[in-house]
């Protein structure tokens, strides 16, 4: 929702309905803007959606045609569905808005902005620059899986674009597939494996070098053309030909969580650093063709922070802005964006200080009275702090003790995420914690890496991160004085091996080649977490904690105080804090049957 350009709210379906990536019309997310900010359909100068469907439609036809007859079992398969939600989207639009409350279609105006168009406004319009190239990547839109555009006041202008089936996304997805994870979803795990792979090892250069002479044909300007004698998602029902891809890499597809061995991290590690080659020859091309000094970055490859953070180290750009949502959830802010500065031509207002997305704490927030009526269902046992500074050090005494905190407060993030308000948080130093969020919290694999969330004043004392990094979207490398010694050997260590050797005094956050995934905390955007870490900083001398969203594996992040407490209860958390109120688990009601609770999500 947009109120004279400026982002009042935003939320993601999945928030409410609990279902992962629903593909549902998201009338509880649009209930929650029109509510929030007190409009009804009527008032609303424009509804717009992220993409063209009818170039959509043009896209699968032609590529089906092109492909004949490969895949015509499929090609009847999927007409009904295509003729319903391409060809007949504005109807389901108009139903669905009127299913929320009555209201004219006739005076509704609805307006369609290209997908890779909605990517660039969502990066630029946001961003504190007024002139900036933009560089868009993700799966695919209507024709387009990358682009580069030019930003300037109001205007975007796209310049150059890459199309389908030629896809960075499609092909960092075909390697989540094949290494046993799901797609649109496995891309973190993929990413968060890639540097258990020895990048000095024969086998992982032999990957690379794999890939690049067999899979994918990389150009100068950072156009790719993938061979597609290797995949099947055009027309058929899979990522990958998993017979030819067997043969090249000589082991078959992971089955979805089976066992992960060295091989299977190699090649992580090389479809990570082709990825990143990749990205930095796009942004070199996008400097070249716009000469600009900034980058606004978009789509879902935009959320491959360890890219990401590469792309800062070869300081292309002076500085770059990358939109918190990245994926498709951000194309609804930038079709919005889109129209309220090009098609109704408002001016365009900067920020004198940072961007404009305020955070990103942008979704539903609940009243005390609300978290109380939650808590009273459930006949929970809660404790209300005598002022938020004493809960403050309360807390802080707690994670210094061991205990991992469940953490709620204020609006919800939009976007993937948790950035201190719907929170899972502990202690950095210990070296344990890791171990104990993924498999007793979080209930998911092992290996997979945690993110520290430390003051923005504090930044430099842990990390080598010359900007300010408030939406987790950057990876940097741990100081080198904070490291611990390691192992000649340490490279040809099994994975779990490597896992739990001790790398640094902040330990549960530091992944395997010493890097992780920073968010800075600002005063100015949320005062609550930044002084809850300087609580902990006060107790133990460290402004830094450990931060992971707040939800079990399959779960969306928790969006209601219910939410919140349901999720408590079936893990390990110790305690639940939910504004100033706080929870101790041993206090609950039937605290240790956790059965009672456990909720089957689809696994992601």
């Amino acid at each position: 929702m947009l109120i004279d350009g400026e982002v009042v709210a935003a939320a993601q379906e999945e928030r409410f309905t609990r279902i992962k990536h629903t593909p549902d019309f998201p009338s509880q997310a649009i209930r929650y803007c029109l509510e929030y900010s007190g409009c009804s359909i009527d008032e609303l100068d424009a509804v717009v959606f992220y993409d063209k469907p009818l170039l959509k439609f043009e896209r699968l036809l032609e590529t089906y045609y092109a492909f004949a007859p490969k895949g015509l079992r499929q090609f009847i398969m999927a007409i009904p569905v295509w003729l319903k939600e391409k060809m007949f989207l504005k109807k389901l639009l108009y139903d669905g808005l009127a299913e929320i409350e009555p209201c004219d279609k006739k005076k509704l105006l609805l307006l369609f902005s290209e997908h890779h168009l909605s990517h660039a406004a969502s990066a630029f319009y946001p961003s504190p620059y007024k002139e900036a190239a933009i560089l868009t990547i993700d799966g695919v839109g209507e024709w387009a899986t990358a682009a580069i555009s030019h930003g300037k006041d109001e205007k975007i202008k796209m310049i150059k674009e890459m199309r389908f089936p030629h896809s960075v996304g499609l092909l960092y997805s075909a390697f989540t597939y094949y290494l046993g994870f799901r797609v649109n979803s496995g891309e973190y795990k993929l990413m968060g494996l890639a540097p258990y792979g020895n990048p000095h090892e024969q086998q992982t250069l032999e990957f690379i070098q794999l890939i690049k002479n067999n899979i994918v044909s990389i150009k100068e300007d950072g156009s790719i053309w993938l061979n597609q004698d290797y995949f099947d998602y055009a027309t058929g029902l899979r990522m990958v030909n998993e017979k030819k891809w067997k043969k090249l890499f000589g082991f078959p597809a992971v089955e979805p969580d089976g066992k992960i061995e060295q091989k299977h991290c190699n090649l992580a590690y090389a479809i990570q650093n082709v990825t990143e080659d990749i990205v930095i020859k796009m942004a070199r091309e996008a400097k070249k063709i716009t000469q600009s000094d900034y980058l606004c970055l978009s789509g879902g490859v935009a959320l491959n922070c360890v890219a990401n953070g590469r792309l800062l180290r070869e300081k292309i750009f002076k500085d770059i802005f990358i939109q918190p949502a990245a994926g498709d959830a951000g194309g609804a802010l930038g079709a919005a964006q889109i129209a309220h500065f090009m098609y109704f031509e408002q001016e365009r207002k900067l920020s004198s200080s940072s961007d404009l997305m305020q955070g990103s704490y942008l979704g539903p927030e609940f009243s005390d009275k609300e978290a109380v009526m939650a808590f009273k269902k459930h006949k929970a046992v809660y404790n209300r702090a005598e002022s938020y500074d004493a809960l403050s050090r309360e807390v802080a005494e707690l994670i210094d003790k061991g205990h991992v905190i469940g953490w709620f407060q204020g609006r919800m993030e939009f976007g993937p995420r948790a950035l201190g308000n719907r929170s899972i948080l502990a202690d950095p130093r210990n070296r344990e914690m890791q171990k104990k969020l993924n498999l007793k919290i979080k209930y998911r694999e092992g290996f997979r890496p945690f993110a520290p969330s430390v003051l923005f004043e504090d930044k430099n004392d842990y990390f080598d991160l010359p900007v300010a990094s408030p939406y987790m979207l950057l990876i940097a490398e741990v100081k080198k004085e904070r490291r611990k010694p390691l192992p000649d050997n340490y490279n040809n260590l099994d994975l779990w091996e490597k896992l739990y050797y001790e790398r640094s005094d902040v330990q549960s956050i530091t992944h395997l080649d010493f890097s992780a995934r920073v968010q800075t905390v600002h005063k100015e955007t949320n005062l609550r977490f930044w002084k809850l870490i300087n609580a902990f900083k006060e107790k133990t001398g460290y402004g830094i904690l450990v931060n992971t969203s707040f939800n079990v594996r399959g779960e969306p992040v928790v969006c209601t105080p219910e939410d919140a407490y349901k999720c408590f209860m079936r893990t390990e958390m110790d305690y639940l804090v939910v504004n100033d109120f706080l929870l101790k688990k041993t206090d609950q009601p039937d605290w240790e049957n956790r059965e009672k609770w456990i909720v089957k999500f689809k696994k992601d």
